[in-house]
């Protein structure tokens, strides 16, 4: 189905570019790929005024329409696409039911009681829908998924069922996901596919559980469903992109006699060695699969060629293209664009623009990835005006730009500090029906946080959730930041609790975690500070470990609140966790100042009894404390004498 739309001229207009007024693009089924890259955390400066928390409605709300597939699309765009009546028929109940999650997630009763008031009835199709729209707030699809459950006449489906154990598995709920797989296997054993098994080790694969991962392969005969070599390719390749490749390796000739070892099995074990640099071991698949009598194809080849040129091997790369030649076989345009991507990495922008320039000249087409990597290149270097050009190009040659290509140009701008800009190219996505995607959304309210526009930040979020997108662990901690910066604590605090609220909440977000305990209790906002931590221990996704505790119970003793840290040094041991030793001599160094001899005492004891249980002498475990506290003390002075010398030496030079 082709479709026609009028190609704006923003980009054209950018830098002393020739405008295209006129430009009728048509194209093919064009699919627009969605990546949820993780962004650098910013620190964010924002003014505060009363803005409105993630669940409310904003005052910014902007008049863009939304189209059937959710994008976002401006009035004066009048692009045709075909009628998809099954989304018609869920689009608005995923959204009302998406809309309570939200506001009722933490009250399970009164979630239920609006689910049932809402008019939406539970029907094959609808559940899968809903979790999927809740993203990776796990949370909320749990609370969706357990209400579904129990509705009479409701069975669930094959695609509810996987689309439940990828929420569950990206929350790394393990146990649940095998209980969840048991009960299909009561209820209903006829869902049960290799594809259930596929998500689970790709999942244990991506946490680094290797062992976890080769268990599933085990594990599949006693639910009634038989390992076969495209479950086992599935497990490779999982294994490989984690960076497991000596596992995947090893794994392979344990199991390579079970099933016969295609061109796939080879390829992933090809890229994944290529993709660590080594290449001999790569060269070494490359003679098992020739001894296997399989002959290498163009995908082998251009895994070698990435494999090459990542170790900056350009010779030996440019040899190689023309052994392909000799051997029919012609590369492609993934063949020059693996060597374009790492000559752009290394700044070698000109013989980039000639590689490029014999690959047009071979007869090879360039394609949309091609020139998005071109973009990403020149981009990155500063060279903003050749990468509009070569949009400009890219579209003169009948390729529609997708959001890949937009967020080059967006981080290039960002670098830069170009608020406007990025908020132009997310204008323009909207007007030519291209969807703006959570990594953009992510880089242009990043870009506003760090230059203090809180609100635009809080608008462009309420955009993003009104085109159907969740935000992410990025986005929330982005938001966090930035009204942290500028003193906004009560606003940080509700975003933080939303996060948590939603399941968001994981370990990588510690740091996050310090940032707004210290600025809470920095500013005397103790009961506040409390409230959020509350917030954390109550919600059943969370697991905290001792890191977590410790940052808190530290960030209450650095603000002189010796006793509630001593309370929550009590609560933390009762869940069966020990303090760390210089957790233990800081507090009892506090409570000798203050002559609290109870809570010395009870904590002695519990610390005693922790360590006697894990077979630790506490005379060792109290020396070791001690001694962790004078070093960071050590450390925090000689920094303090580094920085005072620097200061000196740096005024001695401008002197001069």
């Amino acid at each position: 189905i082709e479709h026609t739309q009028r190609f704006p001229a923003l980009f054209f207009r950018k830098r002393d570019i020739s405008p295209l007024l006129s430009l009728v693009i048509r194209h093919e089924n064009t699919l627009c790929h969605f990546f949820c890259t993780t962004s650098e955390l910013s620190s964010s400066q924002t003014p505060s005024s009363q803005l409105p928390p993630p669940h409310f409605k904003s005052t910014f709300d902007n008049n863009a329409l939304t189209n059937q597939f959710g994008f976002i699309r401006l009035q004066e765009i009048s692009i045709n696409h075909t009628d998809d009546q099954t989304h018609d028929e869920f689009a608005s109940d995923v959204e009302k039911v998406y809309r309570i999650l939200r506001k009722y997630h933490s009250r399970v009763p009164k979630l239920e009681l609006a689910l049932r008031e809402s008019g939406v009835v539970v029907r094959p199709g609808l559940t899968e829908r809903v979790l999927n729209r809740c993203g990776d707030a796990g949370n909320l699809a749990y609370r969706f998924y357990s209400w579904a459950s129990k509705q009479s006449g409701h069975r669930l489906d094959h695609d509810a069922y996987k689309a439940m154990i990828k929420v569950l598995s990206r929350m790394r709920q393990f146990g649940a996901v095998w209980a969840l797989i048991e009960e299909m296997r009561q209820e209903n054993p006829h869902l049960i596919t290799p594809q259930v098994f596929v998500i689970l080790m790709r999942r244990f694969a991506s946490a680094r559980m290797v062992h976890k991962a080769v268990q599933v392969l085990d594990e599949m005969p006693n639910y009634g469903c038989e390992p076969d070599e495209y479950v086992f390719g599935c497990l490779l390749d999982a294994l490989r992109k984690n960076g497991s490749v000596k596992e995947a390796a090893s794994l392979f000739e344990e199991l390579r006699y079970r099933w016969k070892p295609s061109v796939k099995h080879f390829t992933s074990l090809l890229y994944g060695w290529c993709k660590e640099g080594k290449l001999m071991e790569a060269k070494h698949v490359l003679v098992q699969m020739k001894d296997a009598g399989i002959e290498p194809d163009i995908v082998v080849y251009n895994n070698l060629l990435g494999g090459y040129a990542q170790a900056d091997k350009m010779g030996d790369a440019y040899d190689l293209l023309k052994e392909m030649r000799r051997k029919g076989c012609e590369p492609n345009a993934t063949s020059y664009t693996v060597l374009i991507q790492s000559l752009c990495k290394h700044e070698r922008l000109e013989e980039a623009t000639r590689v490029f320039v014999e690959m047009q000249r071979n007869g090879c087409q360039a394609d949309l990835v091609t020139y998005s990597t071109l973009i990403s290149g020149f981009c990155k270097w500063g060279k903003i005006k050749r990468g509009y050009e070569l949009l400009d190009e890219m579209i003169q040659q009948g390729h529609f730009p997708n959001q890949v290509i937009y967020q080059h140009i967006m981080v290039a701008h960002e670098k830069k500090e170009e608020l406007e800009e990025c908020k132009e190219l997310v204008n323009e996505m909207q007007k030519i029906g291209c969807a703006p995607d959570l990594s953009i959304y992510n880089t242009v309210i990043r870009l506003a946080c760090k230059l203090g526009e809180v609100k635009e930040g809080v608008r462009l979020w309420n955009e993003m959730e009104s085109s159907g997108l969740s935000p992410s662990i990025d986005t929330f901690v982005i938001m966090i930041n930035g009204f942290l910066e500028q003193g906004c604590l009560v606003e940080a605090c509700e975003y933080f609790k939303e996060m948590v609220g939603r399941g968001l909440f994981a370990a990588p977000q510690y740091g996050t975690l310090k940032e707004l305990m210290n600025s809470l209790l920095r500013a005397e906002k103790l009961e506040m500070a409390k409230d959020a931590w509350n917030c954390i221990t109550a919600s059943k996704g969370c697991q905290l470990n001792v890191s977590a505790w410790t940052i808190w119970i530290h960030a209450l003793f650095s603000k002189g609140h010796v006793k509630e840290a001593c309370s929550f040094c009590i609560a933390m041991m009762d869940k069966d966790l020990m303090p760390q030793p210089d957790t233990f001599a800081k507090l009892m160094r506090g409570l000798k100042k203050l002559y609290n001899r109870e809570f010395a005492a009870e904590i002695t004891e519990k610390v005693r009894k922790m360590a006697a249980d894990r077979k630790i002498t506490f005379k060792m475990y109290k020396r070791r404390g001690e001694r962790d506290l004078k070093e960071k003390a050590k450390e925090k002075k000689d920094g303090r004498k580094r920085r005072a010398r620097q200061c000196r030496w740096g005024g001695g030079r401008q002197k001069l």
